[in-house]
């Protein structure tokens, strides 16, 4: 970053000299990217190879528990107390049902995996194990392990030099874990993701500048006297001039804040996400943020490596049926939409999304017609990334307690994550606070899926 000390002498728009001479640093969320920085990126932009130029991950986390027996995991011959009010539907796939509530997704079950023996839960009313893969125990003494989004930023950087490479899209909920997009643990503040609802969009603005005065900024520093004192008659400054000008280009890039307008896209393509509301059932959690997925697909195709979301509410204690039907319908059309438009775009094998949450719901309704917690087992929903879909991975009992055969783990999902976005889970590591290299999970990828 260039920084030219002094008197902080105000011009006549109210900017600081010192303000405008600090124009070299870009921050996003604790980050800051100097300016070689942003023009080593810029000079390295595009060697990837691939429809989308990088390999991306789109973390759909559905908060409160979802009942895996009404999604996925129909349990046609338990008992009505267990079996519950949905009937399934075939899919696309010979032998695969899931619930009547996701008709889209069933005719794209094709190019879909469900993992319907997840194991491991912790049994926390969190997200850790969702974006992270390690429970929340794990390594708390050092800050946490890292969530994938802060492990990409550590290990693979920017993709582009405006757009932070770890956006978290989820809003504040009343209960505050469900709306953790990951956390950066051990690494520490400069790999916490991007919130375009909080600092991060504080991050975009330096001071009191706007883009509509920065063409007068150029032009300032011609005039600044003190600097062309400072400098030596061999052409530095003719060198920072230009350099300058890269870094307010970048600046002023209108990158990261198009892929946040929603505007931009057609009305047909919003309609065919839709916007999720009414919101029911959200009470303490988050809303059905269809949008949302719409606005990930628009980051990861800005540069964003990492985007995670909290869609709906699912802890289904009471009205299990009526909140599945709801929430359900609009899952059903947000996923399918996104499926469609990475598709359509060429970057369904470079994208890859997972929905889930931190664990099932018991297999007994109560007298709420609920379902209560459940971490022996859950399920999720996986598609894009170049993986081996159009099947399920593992199962579980006649009344879905437990898997019965091929129980997966989330490090396991979480191996297949990393491999999916270029990164060896057995190979790459990231060093602890105590300078000891800790691997990025315990397991290696599904086999079944890459």
């Amino acid at each position: 970053m260039l920084t030219i000390p002094g008197k902080t002498t105000r011009y006549c728009d109210g900017l600081r000299r010192r303000d405008f001479l600090r124009i070299g640093a870009f921050a996003f969320a604790g980050h800051t990217l100097t300016l070689p920085q942003i023009l080593r990126a810029s000079a390295t932009k595009g060697n990837s190879q691939g429809g989308l130029g990088h390999k991306a991950i789109i973390n759909v986390f559905l908060g409160g528990g979802p009942p895996h027996q009404d999604m996925w995991d129909l349990k046609m011959d338990a008992p009505a107390e267990i079996r519950g009010e949905f009937k399934p539907i075939a899919t696309s796939v010979p032998g695969i049902q899931i619930c009547e509530v996701f008709p889209q997704l069933a005719a794209r079950m094709h190019n879909c995996a469900i993992i319907r023996s997840l194991v491991g839960s912790s049994g926390g009313h969190d997200a850790i194990q969702c974006m992270s893969g390690w429970p929340k125990s794990s390594m708390a003494n050092l800050g946490g392990r890292p969530s994938i989004g802060a492990t990409a930023s550590k290990l693979q950087g920017p993709v582009d030099p405006s757009v932070p490479s770890f956006v978290g899209l989820a809003a504040k909920t009343q209960h505050t874990p469900w709306s953790d997009s990951g956390t950066p643990g051990f690494l520490g503040a400069s790999h916490k993701c991007f919130q375009p609802n909080g600092q991060g969009m504080k991050d975009l603005i330096l001071g009191t500048a706007n883009a509509g005065n920065f063409g007068d900024r150029k032009t300032l520093l011609k005039s600044f006297d003190l600097l062309k004192r400072g400098l030596d008659h061999g052409g530095n400054l003719s060198g920072i001039d230009s350099a300058q000008e890269k870094a307010l280009d970048v600046l002023t890039s209108s990158k990261l804040l198009d892929a946040l307008d929603l505007s931009k896209e057609s009305s047909k393509v919003r309609d065919r996400y839709g916007d999720g509301k009414p919101y029911q059932f959200q009470y303490d959690g988050a809303p059905t943020v269809n949008d949302q997925l719409l606005m990930a697909r628009r980051l990861v195709e800005a540069g964003a490596r990492v985007v995670t979301l909290s869609y709906g509410r699912w802890d289904s204690h009471g009205k299990n049926f009526d909140l599945v039907r709801d929430h359900g319908k609009k899952l059903d059309q947000g996923l399918s939409a996104l499926m469609d438009d990475l598709q359509i775009r060429g970057l369904l094998d470079d994208v890859t999304v997972i929905a889930w949450g931190e664990f099932g719901r018991t297999p007994r309704i109560n007298k709420d017609a609920g379902r209560d917690h459940w971490p022996q087992v859950s399920c999720a929903m996986m598609f894009g990334g170049g993986m081996k879909t159009g099947q399920v991975v593992g199962s579980t009992n006649r009344l879905g307690e437990f898997a019965k055969d091929r129980p997966v783990t989330y490090g396991e999902v979480f191996a297949t994550l990393y491999s999916n976005i270029g990164l060896n889970p057995m190979h790459h590591t990231l060093l602890d606070p105590t300078g000891r290299p800790e691997h990025l999970a315990a397991e290696p990828p599904l086999k079944e899926l890459v």
